[in-house]
């Protein structure tokens, strides 16, 4: 090499980095100044009467007072709707960067919530909106929280027989619904036990107190009362004293450690215990921020984890079952990488494969971890020696897609011994102590179902006819074939021309969707619509109803779950009619996860991601930007 040539190599070294130094200084100042950035951040509340609401208002204060950067703004509906709707629009001419709305009534709220939506983000707390138009949802898993009641109360009522009154919160309620539902749930699993009269008691203390008094003398043999919030509780237990009825347990919902609130109710003895149903104010103005700043990785849904309070641990932290933690280790920004071991089910299908990748381009981009990745080829049994593999590397967290709901709990219990948390992916499992496992990340797949039902509902009804359909479910005994069966059978249900006339197993493979479908179209069987767990057996059925002369997509509608490109293409062919999206891209929610797992942070019980429903119509606008 010449001089000259010499010359010119060190000149283009230099350049290159004075170039890459100017592109971190620049990167680093534009991180900075998105931190430092002021917000104002717009609250809208229903009302301030309840004490939940005030607890509430009193976390997002107390979260916002930790950061310099930001102003908060509230608004008092006073328990009007109309109100309510004047305050987002007058919030809205105040410039607020980011909303945050706990609704009054969902149905008559959703239209601003829509319209503030396209303007600025916006972040639900407590009742959902109908529809998808909001930045994040956070709430109580209010089937959960039921579902603890029911545990609580035969925590307490023993094994003996007996008669409960449950009162609830607003009638038509959807979070009431849910509540009543996982609670009955639990108490129908135990024959000696009976809701026998459910009275309203519109979430106030003194209607409580009214209901119960009218009631009582009618059910002299009550051994418990289950009040939805524990204001109704304390009402509750103050009918019950003017009637001298000692003897009759009360549980009640919220937990708060205010004045009369659950804690204090319980350490009184004034009820038997409680469930936390918590609020979701200070997770609301952590997530504003990531929301503002860009951080990667933000979630459709959060879903907050709830606990029992009884007598015990009234004194103390409502926290039952000692979670494990990263607390105290030197790990991320504070040391060395987090290891990460992710146990992949398999690689069924293309979805599947997306997921993998999702993960894998998601570590590499995060300098904090360290990833440890072995694939079960879809055996659970080799899923659980993968997992003990990972306890006897001590890595730091596991996450999995459970290939079924059930069989987990000794290995998760032998991870929780090692003090690992563990991350569910995609799929949920089904154990006793939800203590086992940290939290669920993925998709909400009772609204995937409830989502291709409505979406069938819609397409058929100016017929005025009859819809026969068949459905091809998912892999026996997985979160995903048991949840959308579940939410496409409430929605079809509530509709007399709606008739399931077949519903088939498969395994979410390409070859059991077209076997399913030949053997239905063998029987003589003539759908007029077939509802595919995913996309791969839709393609399978599609093969089927071709080779039976059919049109796929005209003779037969198909619905499919995934909304992959492949079932773009089929949309876009005509043959697939519509595809409900499970977004497998969860790498970016599991990182984030990870890290603030190590910063200390208590993550939710249920992280939802972000997805849509395709069409015909809309295939070829999307294929474009599609990334699996």
């Amino acid at each position: 090499m010449t001089g000259r040539s010499i010359r010119k190599a060190v000149l283009l070294l230099v350049a290159v980095s004075v170039l890459t130094l100017v592109s971190l200084i620049v990167t680093s100042y534009w991180n900075q100044q998105q931190e430092d950035q002021p917000y104002l951040i717009g609250i809208s509340q229903p009302n301030l009467n309840e004490p939940r609401q005030v607890v509430m208002n009193n976390e997002i204060r107390k979260e916002a007072e930790r950061h310099s950067n930001v102003r908060l703004i509230f608004t008092d509906a006073a328990e009007n709707s109309e109100k309510q709707i004047h305050d987002v629009q007058k919030l809205m001419t105040y410039g607020v960067d980011l909303l945050i709305i706990s609704l009054n009534d969902p149905e008559k709220l959703t239209p601003v919530v829509t319209e503030a939506y396209k303007s600025i983000p916006v972040i639900v707390l407590g009742r959902g909106v109908t529809g998808y138009d909001y930045t994040l949802f956070i709430g109580p898993d209010n089937a959960s929280v039921g579902r603890k009641s029911g545990q609580l109360a035969e925590r307490i009522l023993g094994d003996s027989s007996a008669e409960i009154i449950e009162i609830q919160g607003i009638r038509g309620s959807k979070s009431v619904e849910e509540t009543s539902r996982g609670f009955e749930e639990y108490v129908s699993r135990k024959p000696k036990l009976s809701v026998v009269r459910t009275v309203v008691g519109n979430w106030q203390r003194d209607r409580a107190e009214d209901e119960m008094a009218v009631l009582l003398p009618a059910y002299p043999n009550v051994r418990l009362v289950f009040a939805h919030s524990d204001a109704m509780a304390l009402g509750a237990y103050r009918a019950l004293q003017t009637f001298g009825m000692q003897h009759v347990g009360i549980i009640g919902i919220d937990g708060l450690d205010t004045v009369n609130g659950g804690f204090e109710l319980v350490r009184k003895g004034i009820l038997n215990g409680s469930v936390t149903s918590p609020t979701g104010g200070k997770e609301s103005i952590q997530y504003a921020l990531d929301i503002l700043q860009r951080v990667k990785g933000i979630p459709k849904k959060i879903i907050l984890r709830s606990h029992l309070i009884t007598g015990e641990q009234a004194s103390g932290e409502a926290q039952e079952g000692n979670m494990p933690s990263l607390a105290g280790r030197q790990i991320g920004d504070g040391g060395r990488k987090i290891r990460l071991g992710v146990a992949v089910v398999g690689s069924e299908s293309s979805w599947r494969n997306a997921n993998t990748e999702s993960i894998k381009q998601a570590v590499e981009q995060e300098k904090q971890i360290e990833l440890f990745m072995r694939n079960a080829e879809g055996s659970q049994q080799k899923q659980i020696e993968i997992i003990r593999g990972f306890i006897a590397q001590q890595v730091d967290v596991i996450t999995f897609t459970p290939i079924v709901e059930t069989g987990w709990d000794e290995v998760l219990q032998e991870a929780k011994q090692a003090g690992i948390p563990v991350l569910l992916s995609d799929r949920k499992v089904k154990v006793e102590d939800d203590s086992l496992w940290t939290t669920f990340i993925g998709s909400d797949f009772i609204e995937e179902g409830r989502r291709a039902a409505r979406w069938l509902v819609e397409d058929t009804k100016a017929s005025g006819k009859p819809v026969r359909i068949v459905e091809l479910q998912g892999t026996p005994g997985s979160a995903p074939a048991i949840e959308r069966k579940q939410g496409f059978e409430e929605v079809i249900a509530e509709h007399q021309a709606m008739l399931l006339v077949d519903s088939k197993i498969g395994d979410f493979t390409y070859d059991s969707g077209q076997g399913l479908m030949e053997s239905i179209l063998r029987q003589g069987i003539r759908p007029d619509a077939v509802f595919a767990h995913n996309d791969d057996m839709a393609f399978g059925a599609i093969k089927a109803i071709e080779a039976a002369g059919l049109r796929p997509g005209k003779d037969i509608r198909v619905i499919s779950v995934d909304a992959t490109k492949l079932a773009f293409q089929a949309m876009m062919a005509g043959k697939l009619n519509v595809s409900v999206e499970c977004n497998p891209l969860l790498g970016p929610q599991i990182t984030k996860a990870v890290k603030d797992l190590a910063s200390g942070k208590e993550l939710p019980v249920h992280i939802i991601t972000e997805e849509g429903i395709f069409t015909q119509e809309t295939a070829h606008r999307e294929l474009t930007t599609r990334r699996y």
